[in-house]
């Protein structure tokens, strides 16, 4: 049998792929550098803050990732993240990730990470602040106010006040069709 070069098929995987070591990516693959309009130099090396399109964001997502991590040494959502550099730098656009702690004891150790870009099916059309996105991305997963304000660490009634905002937003008459439209893009 035939032996497989694993470091190729990371590098030439139709998705975006990145090790990390304490929240900085060690190593990507060509996917993950088109997606986000870099070369693989502007992100080896650097943290995962700069896909990210606030500070907030970045921490908000990382605490999460930690409880996931910890709990089961698997982390999976869709999220809005943000062209770094090239012809669409600073554009967001929605991205499956998926990541998998090495050691789920210690989650931010070491991890192995995906990035599905979903722009092709999902676009942003409405300027939304990090925690609206937060609450966007929960409500597509079909999540009540009471669970996305467990998953948030912030009341059921602000959730309620988010979705009220992305509703305007989107002109949307019922959760279920700013559900519709979000999905949509």
């Amino acid at each position: 049998m035939e032996s497989i070069d694993y470091r190729l098929a990371f590098e030439q995987a139709p998705v975006g792929l990145a090790l990390s070591r304490q929240r900085t990516i060690l190593n990507c693959n060509q996917a993950l550098c088109e997606m986000f309009g870099v070369t693989r130099d502007q992100l080896v090396g650097q943290s995962f803050l700069i896909l990210y399109p606030s500070v907030s964001e970045y921490e908000r997502t990382g605490a999460r990732i930690a409880h996931s991590l910890n709990s089961n040494g698997t982390y999976a959502d869709d999220r809005i993240m943000k062209r770094v550099d090239g012809r669409f730098k600073g554009e967001t656009f929605w991205c499956h990730v998926t990541g998998r702690a090495l050691r789920p004891e210690a989650p931010h150790e070491a991890g192995i990470w995906c990035f599905e870009d979903l722009s092709a099916r999902r676009t942003v059309r409405a300027e939304l602040t990090g925690r609206e996105r937060e609450v966007a991305a929960f409500l597509m997963k079909g999540l009540t106010s009471k669970e996305i304000g467990r998953q948030l660490g912030i009341s059921h009634r602000t959730v309620e006040i988010y979705r009220a905002r992305l509703m305007r937003k989107y002109q949307a008459h019922s959760t279920a069709d700013l559900v519709h439209r979000l999905l949509e893009g």
